[in-house]
């Protein structure tokens, strides 16, 4: 990933820190430390999972529990300035409310402009790049087209779901929060359409055609 690591520890610091600063008013209110320790286990139990965490029966098993599930980016920040969210930051002398929205909209910002440039440049390698390729493989079987094989279908594939990338970028809108809604939702799954047909035609391509560099040489290049 790209992010700075320094924020989610900030957050997960913040967590922690809120946690003990409730078990210390539970024991600075007369409670003994093994009951306080016990009365936050037993309110807070549900959200311990000791299976795997990234299989897929957790997300249902935390539904069950009625714990979220914030699977995307705008999911998450949506509840950033929620009022426990500000309280909180507040609390705990991180941040104000009002620095918790313009923290929301620096984050807003920042996926849309990283979506916007990843975007803006697959659709630029596959018009300058790939498809002049795809052309350039498909001409090779005109005198025996039996040998293409799934090339036809997989290259006018390729075309017809970037220029369907295009008509769904340009009408995103402008408002940030619906525009990172709309470009994870929508403009995201048909960037893994355009990638989905792109790593077939790399299976397919004459090798010294291919405009990019093929999975096998990313991964092996180092041994030769």
């Amino acid at each position: 990933s790209s992010q700075n690591c320094s924020f989610p520890i900030a957050m997960c610091n913040t967590i922690m820190a809120s946690g003990m600063a409730e078990m210390s008013k539970l024991i600075e209110g007369g409670m003994s430390h093994r009951d306080a320790v016990a009365k936050m286990f037993k309110e807070n139990r549900h959200v311990i999972f000791t299976g795997n965490g990234y299989s897929s029966e957790w997300p249902v098993e935390a539904k069950k529990r009625g714990l979220p599930n914030l699977h995307n980016t705008p999911l998450a920040l949506a509840t950033f300035t929620s009022d426990k969210a500000k309280k909180l930051f507040t609390d705990m002398g991180i941040f104000t409310p009002e620095e918790c929205d313009a923290k929301q909209e620096v984050m807003y910002e920042n996926y849309c402009t990283t979506l916007n440039v990843e975007v803006a440049t697959l659709i630029d390698m596959m018009e300058t790049a790939m498809l002049p390729a795809c052309a350039q493989d498909m001409a090779k079987f005109t005198a025996m087209p039996k040998l293409a094989g799934e090339r036809q279908s997989t290259y006018e594939g390729i075309k017809q779901e970037t220029d369907k990338l295009k008509e769904l970028f340009e009408k995103k809108p402008h408002d940030l929060k619906k525009e990172a809604e709309y470009l994870c939702e929508t403009v995201k799954p048909q960037m893994g359409k355009v990638r989905e047909l792109v790593d077939k035609a790399e299976g397919l391509m004459e090798r010294r055609l291919y405009p990019f560099p093929t999975y096998e040489e990313m991964v092996y290049s180092h041994h030769s």
